[in-house]
C-alpha cells in the first residue's frame, strides 16, 4: 500500500516528490493511457509549482534586501539625531546641518513603496555627495561609513529588484505555490496512487517496480515531515 503524500508538505517538498515520482513513470516505460495523461497533467501543474516556488523566492529576497535597506537608512538617521546633542560645537553644527538635508527625504521614506524609496534614498545619497557636505560628514564618526553602507544596500535592492522583474515578465501570470500545491497533491493522492494501487493488484509483473518507487518516494517525504513536526518547541524563557 502507498501512503498518501502528506498534505503538509512543504511545497518544496511536494515539488520534489512531483518530480521524482514522475521520473520513476517515465523511466519505466509503461504503456498506459490513464498514467500517461495523469502524469502529464502532474509534469504540468509541477511546472507550474516550480515556477511559484522561484517567484516566491526571488519576492522574498526582495524583501529582505528592502529590509537591510530600512535598517541602514535608520541607523543613519539615528547616528546623525544623535550627534545634534554632542557637546562640542562643531559636531554638534556638522550633525543639524546633516539632519535639515536628511529631512527633506524623511525616514518615512522607509515606509514608501519600493519605487518611490529607491528615487529618494538614491537622490539622498547623490545630496551628501556634494562637497560642501563632505567635511560634516567627516567630523560625524560612522557617518561616512553608513553612508557607503546605505548605497551598497541599495545597489543590492535594485539587483535583487531587477532579478524580481525578470522573473515575472518570464513567467507571466504565476499562480500562488500554495494553490497550485494543492493541485499537485490531489494528482498524486487522488489519482495516481490509487489507480497504481489498483493496478497493482491487477498487473504486479509490469507495475510492481513503479509502485514500489513511489511508495519509498512518499514514505521519505512524509518521515520528514513528520520528524519535523516532533521537534519539541524552544522552551520559553522562564521569569526571573
Amino acid at each position: 500500500m502507498i501512503e498518501k503524500l502528506m498534505t503538509n508538505s512543504r511545497v518544496t517538498e511536494v515539488n520534489d516528490v512531483a518530480t521524482r515520482v514522475s521520473g520513476a513513470f517515465h523511466s519505466q516505460g509503461i504503456a498506459d493511457p490513464y498514467l500517461t495523461t495523469t502524469f502529464s497533467s502532474l509534469d504540468n501543474a509541477n511546472i507550474k509549482l516550480s515556477k511559484a516556488i522561484r517567484r516566491s523566492k526571488a519576492e522574498s529576497n526582495l524583501e529582505e534586501k528592502d529590509e537591510v535597506r530600512d535598517g541602514v537608512t535608520r541607523s543613519l538617521y539615528y547616528l546623525i539625531n544623535g550627534f545634534t546633542h554632542h557637546p562640542a560645537a562643531p559636531i554638534r553644527e556638522s550633525a543639524l546641518l546633516l539632519l535639515h538635508a536628511f529631512d527633506n527625504y524623511g525616514i518615512s521614506l522607509t515606509s514608501e513603496s519600493y519605487a518611490t524609496e529607491s528615487a529618494l534614498i538614491s537622490s539622498m545619497l547623490l545630496e551628501f555627495q556634494k562637497p560642501q557636505y563632505a567635511q560634516h560628514i567627516a567630523n560625524l564618526s560612522g557617518c561616512g561609513e553608513l553612508l557607503q553602507s546605505l548605497t551598497l544596500a541599495q545597489v543590492d535592492f535594485e539587483q535583487a529588484r531587477i532579478a524580481y522583474e525578470t522573473e515575472k515578465a518570464q513567467d507571466g501570470m504565476v499562480a500562488n505555490a500554495t494553490e497550485v500545491k494543492k493541485e499537485v497533491v490531489e494528482l498524486v493522492n487522488n489519482k495516481i496512487i490509487v489507480y497504481l494501487e489498483a493496478m497493482q493488484q491487477a498487473n504486479p509483473a509490469t507495475f510492481g517496480v513503479l509502485v514500489s518507487t513511489c511508495a519509498q518516494v512518499i514514505a521519505e517525504n512524509n518521515e520528514q515531515v513528520r520528524r519535523r513536526q516532533q521537534k519539541p518547541e524552544p522552551a520559553a524563557p522562564q521569569p526571573a
